[in-house]
């Protein structure tokens, strides 16, 4: 019998485009293309000459931008 490894069990985080985070964001792709150039927003991977999003950034980026409980 064998046992599932780690590497078995691994799945890649999705790469997002700038439309998918715009859409889930509801801001306008130049408010994104804006805010990598000034070093803001979620941070993105440029491939190619296209920004990809890990959607575990834009959850973290989203987490830290969330007011607290009141």
């Amino acid at each position: 019998m064998t046992t599932p490894t780690a590497a078995a069990e691994w799945r890649p985080d999705p790469l997002l485009t700038i439309d998918d985070v715009a859409a889930w964001l509801g801001k306008p792709k130049n408010t994104l293309y804006a805010w990598h150039s000034r070093g803001k927003g979620p941070r993105a991977i440029r491939v190619g000459n296209t920004l990809r999003y890990r959607r575990s950034e834009v959850e973290r980026w989203l987490d830290a931008h969330t007011d607290p409980e009141r």
